[in-house]
This record gives structure tokens, sequence and C-alpha cells, in this order.
């Protein structure tokens, strides 16, 4: 079938767009920037637009017989605070509308953190999320636009709502990949230190398995229905132990305290908002990392045939792929 795919220029979107080629799709990719995207698939259309603007995106939708809505705004801060609501939601209200204009299945691809923080529990589609505010303007949207697609569901749009966990892999070093980013910055001395005690559990996704259920969601799901691409739920001391036994780069020895974080994340905050410059870390984030985020994938494994790649194995392939770009030097230990 065509299917038109936003957010292809992203890490997740990228590999969505190649796993929809490859089971014989015909792709057509709605993307700010046809140049940055670099994972194009043979015989794929770009069409140029951004999820903004309405207009654009359903004249693209035109002929398609399903449209998979991947594009976000993803980011620990942006000095324009609206640029989220109007990705996160208006991408998502525009994607829906585009794809009832042309009588299309609406895929969506939201984010585990749309479902709300676990803290001792492991939740499904349906757990109500726990109750409290946002901590970031990123969790704050990507609620209001799960909220608004369950709304949709409702009202009798033809749409899937997708829950991919924390995914990680190969691909593009983006913000999207930002686990890859963090082992990367383990290997080359430059993490101060674990964030907390590292006890938190949170759903780990090899990015592969998140695009073959969104394949899987393509052809299987039924209009109204809901999944979470998930993986194995473990601790980020698990993450560097796993590392650890890939690389043998020993773990951080270090934890810096949420406190100390806290005030840290502040500053760099405060300090983005008077200059404009992305802070490396904020006080939101930590609080994010306070939490844990574990879930389950039974729904989808037992549903759509979804399969789950082994933590220890998808991030031995994570670490063999910095390796073979050379992002990682070999025999770094």
């Amino acid at each position: 079938m065509k299917v038109l795919v936003t957010g292809v220029s992203g890490y997740l979107g990228g590999r969505v767009g190649v796993r929809l080629a490859r089971a014989g799709h015909q792709v057509r990719g709605f993307v700010r920037d046809p140049s940055r995207w670099r994972s194009r698939p043979p015989g794929a259309d770009a069409v140029q637009g951004d999820v903004t603007d309405a207009a654009a995106l359903g004249r693209a939708a035109q002929g398609c017989q399903a449209v998979v809505h991947a594009a976000a705004h993803v980011k620990v801060w942006d000095r324009d605070k609206h640029r989220f609501a109007e990705v996160n939601v208006g991408g998502l209200r525009h994607a829906a509308d585009a794809a009832a204009s042309s009588g299309a299945m609406l895929v969506y691809v939201s984010s585990f953190i749309a479902l709300g923080p676990t803290d001792g529990r492991v939740f499904d589609e349906e757990t109500p999320r726990a109750a409290g505010d946002a901590h970031n303007q990123y969790e704050k949207t990507k609620w209001e636009a799960d909220v608004l697609a369950r709304r949709l569901g409702a009202e009798g749009r033809s749409i899937v709502r997708l829950y991919p966990g924390v995914v990680y892999g190969p691909g593009a070093l983006t913000a999207g990949n930002h686990v890859a980013q963090v082992l990367l910055q383990h290997a080359r001395g430059k993490l101060p230190g674990l964030l907390g005690p590292g006890d938190r559990r949170q759903c780990f996704a090899y990015v592969e398995d998140v695009a073959d259920g969104v394949a899987l969601a393509l052809e299987r799901a039924r209009p109204g229905s809901a999944y979470i691409l998930g993986g194995e739920n473990r601790t980020v001391t698990e993450l560097f132990d796993a590392f650890h036994a890939a690389t043998a780069i020993p773990p951080p020895r270090r934890h810096i305290p949420y406190a100390v974080a806290g005030l840290v994340g502040r500053a760099q905050r405060l300090w983005a908002e008077l200059t404009g410059r992305d802070p490396e870390l904020t006080d939101e984030v930590v609080e994010i990392y306070r939490h844990e985020w574990a879930y389950s994938s039974a729904r989808a494994e037992r549903e759509l045939g979804y399969r789950i790649t082994p933590f220890g194995q998808g991030i031995g392939r994570t670490a063999a792929w910095l390796r073979e770009t050379g992002a990682l030097p070999p025999g770094r230990r």
C-alpha cells in the first residue's frame, strides 16, 4: 500500500521508512528538508513540508492508504516553548485530518512518556496514567497529544496508537537516539556519573524491534487499538553493565545525587534562557530520572507477533555499530 510517513529524517522515523519499504509498501516521506532523509529507501518519494502546515500535509496524504505519524519535537528544552505544542499536538491533529480526508488509516507513533511514570509497577496500554503534572514540555505535549488521539478514536476516526519504549540501537545520533549518545559519552570519559542510585527501571526497546512493530501494526492492527512497543525493563546500572560486557569498558563509578544534579540542571536551564544555547541537562530532566518507566508489550506480542531482542544482545549490537562507524575506537578499554 502507499504510506505517508512523517518524521523520516529522525532516528526512529527513518528506520520505519526503511522497514515499510522492505515489506513492499510504497513509501512517501514527509520531511522539511529532503536532503536530511539520509536513510531514504530506493524508489521512495519525498514531499517537502512541515507537520505544522495542515494544507501541505493534507496534499501529501492524497492517494495514500495509510499515514504513519512519527514526527515529534524531541528536545529537553527549547527557548520557543510553543514549538512543542505546535509539533506534538498540532502535528498530530493535522496528520489525523490529512488521513481522514484521504480515507487513510492513521498509525500514530507516540511515546512511553505519554503513559506516565510507573514507580514500582509495570503499566500496559490501559493502565490509567498516574496523577501529577508533567515534568517538561515534551512530556506535557505528548500527554496532551495522547488525550487527543484517544478522543479521535472514540469519535470513530481510523487510528491506531503505538507507544515505543526508550528506543536504542544503531542509527543517527539524534536526540531520539539518547541511549547511544550516553554510552558514547561514557566511553569517551565525558560522562560525569549516574543520576541517583541507578536503580530506576526503564523500558528499553531495540530500534529494529520497534520499526518491525510499526509495520506489523500497519498490517494487522484494528482501528481503535493501542500497543506498547517496548522491550526489557532494566535499570541504568544494568545498561552500563551490559555495555561493559560488550566492550570491557567499566561502568561509571560516580553517582550524582538527584538534589545536586537538580541544582546543576536548574542553573543550566536558566543560563539557556538567557543565552539561547541548549543545555546538556535540566532540572526537569532530573525529575524524569527520579521515576520508573516500566511497561509491558504483552499485547503487541500476542496480537501483532511483536518480538523483543534480548537486552544484552541489543546493547552488544549497538556497541558493535559504534565501533564500525569509528565513534568507538576498536579495542577501547
